[in-house]
């Protein structure tokens, strides 16, 4: 293998004048990103045990926890401009990395197809509505094909289309909830007080804590690559603050986040208490006809479109061209995730992929608590960016595996399986303490760390001390050191 494979130009660190995306461009594209059928199916499935007020808390619960974390594991992004697959070879190892970053991307490419053919059949309904034709799959290809296009062309390609789509999405959102309220009430359903079958004592209890764990379970996923993203997040230089440092994630995290998934909860429970479906495609075309029902359904197609490219092409793309290595360029890797997304037929596996998915997203939270265990615990910030992109360097590990990580990852994802109730509790809990331990008191013994040796802000860390991290892709130079004491990096 050459041994440059490790520094794909698309997965270099980005420097402090290319991250290009503020708070509000940051928060336009959570706009985008939250409105996906999972979202629906978590109101739908809540309001069948617990009334909507109830699911609504339980979902601000979920997506403020959620968005904390994601801010902390996007610091990495933002203070060393690093992608997730490339940090990941600290816990993990330059080849360790690998395995659970192709089943993160395995699992972003499947909701990719997922919710191209939940947009697919709002378009091919919008179609049949307005000219007659009629041909879900002609949509899906189309639909897939013009996603990927737009990803293709980079990230701020991405930003400029979740400008569009953002108000567009949130006017709609609106009209779609009111049009669905009406419709229950006609029924003499009152949305906020209706429940198919109440529950209460323990099975409430159980519920509630149910509809918490499907919103961290579905997020759980992109707050472990969520430094993919962050890296184009714009962000002060020298600021030691971490709150002033991550301002523009928090704006898009902790505020847009929460509130855009909150309201598509509450669409999805309206949905099903209106129609006992949750899904809004079926809704809408037995509440709405002619252009209104277009203009509704168009809305759909903007928020797969949206939250695809962001929330899954991205990251598998990223991932993809880092197991490649530079013989897949960012474009190839999101044809690639294109092309599994087609092959895992999600029209097929529509009704079960979501459970499914959802418990990936349970086993790959142990991942998080691996990454803020790693990262603020052990190396409290400071990384060794240029070994990260070298072959023999001190994270090739034994044999370029880190089997702290894999092990505490086994650990983590099997305890959130045994305990699915509590599954991204359970898996980041187990992930991050095996790890801490395991890592602090037994693989860093054996393979010193530079960073942990030498604990220097000045040599370590990132923008916080007004450095782009710059690493060399020529021909590289033969050495017996394992451990690079002078990391080489330019201060802006």
């Amino acid at each position: 293998m050459a041994k440059n494979y490790l520094k794909s130009p698309d997965l270099l660190p980005i420097s402090h004048d290319k991250k290009k995306i503020g708070a509000v461009g940051f928060s336009f594209i959570w706009v985008g990103m939250a409105v996906v059928l999972a979202a629906f199916a978590i109101g739908g499935a809540g309001v069948q045990s617990l009334s909507l007020g109830w699911v609504v808390i339980a979902t601000i619960i979920a997506s403020l926890a959620l968005g904390f974390l994601m801010t902390m594991t996007g610091d990495i992004g933002v203070e060393h401009g690093l992608s997730f697959p490339v940090y990941m070879r600290a816990p993990f190892g330059t080849v360790g990395t690998h395995i659970p970053s192709i089943v993160r991307g395995f699992v972003a490419s499947c909701w990719f197809g997922v919710n191209t053919y939940f947009g697919s059949t709002a378009m091919n309904a919008i179609l049949a509505t307005m000219v007659g034709f009629d041909n879900w799959f002609a949509c899906f290809i189309i639909f897939g094909a013009l996603q990927v296009a737009n990803t293709a062309l980079g990230i701020k390609a991405v930003e400029r289309f979740a400008d569009l789509a953002a108000p567009i999405i949130i006017i709609i959102s609106g009209w779609m909830y009111f049009t669905l309220s009406d419709q229950a009430l006609q029924q003499g359903r009152e949305v906020w007080s209706w429940i198919e079958s109440p529950v209460t004592g323990g099975a409430a209890v159980t519920a509630f804590i149910v509809v918490i764990m499907s919103n961290m379970g579905f997020w759980g996923t992109l707050t472990a690559d969520m430094p993919s993203l962050s890296r184009f997040v714009k962000a002060p230089l020298h600021e030691r603050n971490w709150f002033k440092r991550n301002k523009a994630q928090i704006a898009g995290n902790l505020i847009a986040y929460p509130i855009v998934q909150t309201f598509m909860v509450m669409i999805g429970a309206v949905s099903y208490v209106a129609v006992s479906n949750y899904d809004p495609v079926v809704a809408l075309q037995q509440s709405a006809s002619g252009l209104i029902l277009g203009i509704l359904l168009l809305m759909i197609v903007f928020a797969q479109w949206s939250t695809n490219i962001t929330a899954n092409l991205i990251p598998a793309a990223t991932i993809f061209s880092n197991v490649g290595g530079p013989k897949i360029p960012f474009w190839a890797g999101v044809v690639v995730a294109g092309i599994v997304g087609v092959i895992v037929q999600p029209w097929s596996l529509f009704g079960i992929i979501t459970q499914i998915l959802l418990i990936i997203g349970g086993v790959l939270s142990a991942i998080v608590g691996i990454l803020i265990a790693d990262y603020y615990l052990i190396r409290k910030r400071r990384v060794n960016v240029p070994d990260l992109y070298e072959s023999d360097g001190q994270y090739h590990y034994a044999n370029g595996i880190n089997w702290a990580g894999l092990i505490s990852w086994i650990l983590g994802g099997g305890a959130a399986v045994i305990f699915a109730n509590y599954s991204f509790i359970v898996g980041f809990a187990v992930g991050a303490i095996s790890y801490l331990l395991l890592g602090k008191y037994w693989w860093f013994e054996k393979y010193k760390q530079a960073e942990l040796t030498d604990p220097s802000d000045e040599k370590y860390l990132g923008i916080s001390v007004g450095r782009n991290w710059k690493i060399e892709v020529g021909q590289e130079v033969e050495t017996d050191v394992a451990i690079s004491p002078n990391p080489t990096a330019e201060k802006v």
